[in-house]
């Protein structure tokens, strides 16, 4: 995820009453634990790390807000109720940003962690302008606790974050260490024509129309020295079953657009910056269409 103002659109008006405030409260837990449950619902085996996290955000969420309502109805005397809604509340969870989780083949557990402490963060600066511009003082106490919560929240899902990148990084060191650096190649060269294999495998998997959708995007317009492999260097044919090459060159699609949008961050002249977001801009769209037609393809 690159980086953004956490919030782009702040509370159009003052929070008037309490029970205005816990509905909007309730809204965000309720609408966090529908996008988390998402993913946590999804069943295939390379997500199950990822997943495992996601269930646990669900829980945090729907335990949120059944604290909500214990709380509403101990203050207003009745449950959380959108009619009390004035305004939409602002979207702390957006589906753009789960679904980019769900659609990566790189994601991980940090990833979620990250994402998660995000969305509170998020939460604690929308809280933020709602004590600034609250009138009672009621509603300005209760959402000062609610931005307490948010900001604790938010350290504790970064303890998680760190633990998971110090794991991940232990098993990636333990598996180059293994392979001596060979699995994963760094070279965006090999990368692109270890790509271009697994695409022409997956291919042959798919109806006429589909094969010529794939096919068309094998090259991606490159010059021609990012499509050979470095001379000394063995390249094997696609290996495994369709759906192993699939998410492969999905991974492997994934990985080169990374590589590309950190050569343009990093370029130092101005010719290498422009090659490099070139490629990059290719290389997502690239992504994009194979992502499409594996969907499809399902």
């Amino acid at each position: 995820m690159r980086s953004e103002p956490l919030l782009t659109t702040v509370p159009p008006a003052p929070v008037r009453r309490l029970a205005e405030l816990y509905a909007i409260a309730f809204d965000f837990a309720q609408k966090a634990a529908q996008r988390y449950g998402t993913l946590a619902e999804r069943i295939d085996e390379s997500f199950g790390s990822v997943r495992r996290v996601f269930e646990v955000l669900v829980t945090r969420e729907r335990d949120r807000a059944d604290s909500l309502t214990a709380a509403c109805l101990g203050a207003c005397g009745k449950r959380p109720d959108a009619a009390d809604l004035r305004w939409t509340p602002i979207d702390l969870v957006p589906a753009a940003e789960i679904s980019e989780v769900g659609n990566s083949g790189l994601s991980t557990p940090y990833t979620a962690w990250a994402l998660a402490a995000r969305h509170r963060q998020r939460a604690f600066v929308f809280w933020t302008y709602v004590i600034a511009r609250a009138e009672d003082p009621v509603v300005r106490n209760t959402a000062e606790g609610f931005a307490r919560d948010a900001l604790s929240d938010g350290n504790l899902l970064r303890r998680e974050r760190r633990l998971a990148w110090r794991a991940e990084r232990k098993v990636a060191a333990d598996e180059n260490a293994a392979a001596d650096g060979a699995d994963e190649p760094a070279s965006a060269a090999l990368l692109e024509s270890l790509l271009l294999r697994d695409i022409i495998a997956w291919s042959l998997g798919l109806t006429p129309a589909q094969r010529d959708r794939v096919l068309a995007m094998d090259r991606s317009r490159l010059p021609p020295y990012f499509l050979a492999a470095p001379e000394g260097t063995d390249v094997e044919p696609a290996s495994g079953d369709i759906e192993q090459v699939k998410q492969r060159a999905l991974r492997r699609a994934e990985q080169l657009s990374n590589m590309y949008l950190d050569d343009a961050d990093s370029a130092h002249d101005q010719d290498s910056m422009e090659l490099a977001q070139k490629l990059a801009a290719q290389s997502i769209m690239r992504l994009a269409g194979l992502r499409n037609i594996a969907s499809a393809a399902q």
